[in-house]
C-alpha cells in the first residue's frame, strides 16, 4: 500500500518485517475483534531506521474471535508470499471467516482460489530452494564454511531455513538471497537482512563433482525435455554448476536410453539363485512357519523359508521388516519392488527414496520407526529383461497377514501408518477407500491405532509437475500429522 493510501486509512499497522506473520495476527485479531473493516486498514512493513509502535484499540471484554484452525496454517503459509497486498488479502478473508465459517471449502470463491494458489506458489518456491541451493566452500580447517546464493520468488528463508540445517547440521553454512539470509555456525541459526550475489563466492573444487554427480544420475529413458524445464526453469540455471551439461545430455539422451536399456536387466543375479536353491532344498515344503519367535531377528529369519502361497518361487528372497524392535510407529506398505527383492530390505527403491526425503522433511527419524509390507515377497510381470511390479490379490494379502500379525504382536507399537490400499487391507481386514480416509485414524478390535494415507510411490506416477509437487505436499502433512500422533 502506497503512503498516501496509508494516510487515508482510520488505522494504520506496522509490522516488523516482510515475515511477520505474528505481528499480523496478533493485529488481525484486535481489529476483527473491534469490528474494523478491512477497507479502515493501512498495513505497513517498519523501515529499519523507524519503530513505529502500533496504536490499536483495546479487545472488548469476553470478545472472541472463532475462526477455523486450518486457516492459520493457510494463512501463514500465504503469508510468505511477495504479494504487496498479502496482509490486507488475509484481514479480508479473515473478516469473511467470521459470518461465512465454510468460506475454505468452497473452492469456486475467488478468495478461497486466491489463498490456494498463493500457497502453491510458496511451497513451489520453497521445494526449488531446497532443491536448486549449491554451497561454495570457503576457507579452510577451522575456518571452513559452505556459502550459497539463491533468488527466491517469496520471503520463504525463515521458512526454509530449518531443513538446511537438520540436512547439513555437521556443517557451518549460510545462505544468501536478495531478501534474508540464513546463517548456521552448527548450534545457532540466525536470520539476517538480504544480500548481492557478489557477496557469494563464483566457484570452488566442488563444482567438478556437483556436474560429475549429476552426469550419472541423469535419467536419459525418462527424459521430458518440456517437463524438466518446468521443474528446472532456466533462471536458476546460472546458479547450478552442472546446468552446463544440459544441452548435451539432451542431446545425446536418445543415444544413452538405447544403451542403458541394452545393459540394464533386472532378473536376479546368478548368485541369488544359487542361495536359494541351497536354502530351499534345506526345507521341506510348509504352509505354515513354526511359530516360536520371540522376537523380531528370530521372526526374520523364520520368514526366510516362507511358503505360505506361491510368490516365493519367482522372487529372489524374503523382503523382511526393519527397525527397531521396540517402534512406537510401524509403516506398512503393499510388497517389495524389484530393487528391494534384489536387495533383501524393504523401501530401498525410488519410492523408498521419496518415503525417506519426506519423513526427513517432516522431522520423523527412519531410524527409530519400523518399515515392512503386507506381503514379504514381490510379484511381478517379466517384460523382456525387465520385472514389471504386480499387485498381490486378495489371497496373497491373507496367506503373508500371518507375519505382519506377528511383526505387530512382538513390537507393539502405539501406532501403525497404512501405506495405501493393500496395507489397509491387511491391517483391517476389509476393503478401505483411502482417497476418501486420508489421514483419518482407525481402530482395530485390539485396540491398534491404524493410520490411513498413500503410498509413496502413487507420487511418483503422476506425470504432471504441479499435480506431483501438490501431492507430495499432502503426503508431507500426512507425515507431520504421524509425528503428532507419535508425541501425543
Amino acid at each position: 500500500m502506497r503512503t498516501d493510501e496509508l494516510d487515508l486509512a482510520t488505522h494504520i499497522v506496522w509490522l516488523d518485517s516482510e515475515t511477520d506473520f505474528a505481528g499480523w495476527r496478533d493485529a488481525a485479531r484486535q481489529l476483527a475483534l473491534n469490528e474494523i473493516a478491512p477497507d479502515d486498514i493501512g498495513w505497513h512493513v517498519t523501515p529499519s531506521s523507524s519503530q513505529r509502535r502500533n496504536r490499536l484499540p483495546a479487545v472488548p471484554p469476553d470478545a472472541r474471535l472463532v475462526v477455523p484452525r486450518e486457516f492459520i496454517e493457510h494463512a501463514e503459509t500465504a503469508f510468505c508470499h511477495s504479494d504487496p497486498d498479502r496482509f490486507a488479502f488475509l484481514y479480508r478473508f479473515l473478516w469473511r471467516l467470521r459470518t461465512e465459517p465454510k468460506l475454505l471449502a468452497i473452492a469456486s470463491d475467488g478468495d478461497t482460489r486466491r489463498l490456494e494458489t498463493m500457497e502453491k506458489a510458496v511451497r513451489r518456491d520453497i521445494h526449488k530452494m531446497r532443491a536448486f541451493v549449491r554451497f561454495r566452500r570457503i576457507g579452510e580447517g577451522t575456518d571452513e564454511r559452505y556459502v550459497a546464493w539463491f533468488e527466491p520468488d517469496h520471503f520463504i528463508v525463515e521458512r526454509n531455513a530449518a531443513f538446511f540445517v537438520r540436512r547439513f547440521t555437521g556443517m557451518c553454512w549460510t545462505i544468501l538471497t536478495p531478501h534474508a539470509s540464513a546463517d548456521w555456525d552448527g548450534e545457532r541459526l540466525a536470520i539476517g537482512p538480504g544480500a548481492a550475489k557478489g557477496d557469494a563466492p563464483a566457484q570452488d573444487d566442488t563444482e567438478a563433482l556437483w556436474r560429475t554427480y549429476f552426469e550419472n544420475i541423469f535419467n536419459p529413458a525418462r527424459l521430458k525435455v518440456k517437463a524438466m524445464q518446468k521443474e528446472m526453469p532456466k533462471k536458476y540455471w546460472r546458479n547450478l554448476p552442472e546446468a552446463s551439461l544440459i544441452p548435451e545430455l539432451i542431446a545425446g539422451a536418445d543415444k544413452a536410453a538405447k544403451d542403458m536399456i541394452a545393459r540394464m536387466p533386472t532378473t536376479p543375479a546368478p548368485h541369488h539363485a544359487k542361495v536359494q536353491a541351497k536354502h530351499w532344498s534345506r526345507r521341506e515344503p510348509a504352509e505354515a512357519p513354526d511359530d516360536d519367535a520371540s522376537s523380531i531377528s528370530e521372526l526374520r529369519e523364520a520368514a526366510k523359508g516362507c511358503r505360505r502361497c506361491p510368490l516365493w518361487r519367482d522372487a529372489t528372497q524374503t523382503v523382511f521388516g526393519e527397525g527397531p524392535d521396540d517402534a512406537g510407529v510401524v509403516f506398512v506398505g503393499e510388497q517389495p519392488g524389484d530393487q528391494e527383492d534384489l536387495a533383501g530390505k524393504p523401501f530401498v527403491g525410488p519410492a523408498g527414496k521419496v518415503f525417506d526425503a519426506i519423513l526427513d522433511d517432516a522431522v520423523v527419524d527412519r531410524q527409530k520407526v519400523y518399515v515392512t509390507n503386507a506381503v514379504k515377497h514381490f510379484k511381478f510381470e517379466p517384460r523382456g529383461k525387465r520385472r514389471i511390479h504386480s499387485k498381490p490379490n486378495a489371497g496373497e494379502v491373507q496367506a503373508c497377514r500371518w507375519w505382519l500379525d506377528r511383526e505387530l504382536e512382538l513390537i507393539k507399537p502405539n501406532l501403525v501408518v497404512a501405506l495405501g490400499a493393500t496395507a489397509a487391507q491387511s491391517l483391517l481386514g476389509k476393503a478401505v477407500p483411502v482417497t476418501k480416509m486420508r489421514g483419518e485414524v482407525m481402530q482395530r478390535e485390539d485396540g491398534l491405532r491404524v493410520f490411513i494415507t498413500i503410498h509413496p510411490s502413487f507420487i511418483l506416477r503422476i506425470r504432471e509437475p504441479a499435480d506431483k509437487e501438490a501431492e507430495r505436499e499432502r503426503f508431507l502433512q500426512d507425515m507431520k500429522a504421524v509425528r503428532r500422533l507419535m508425541a501425543a
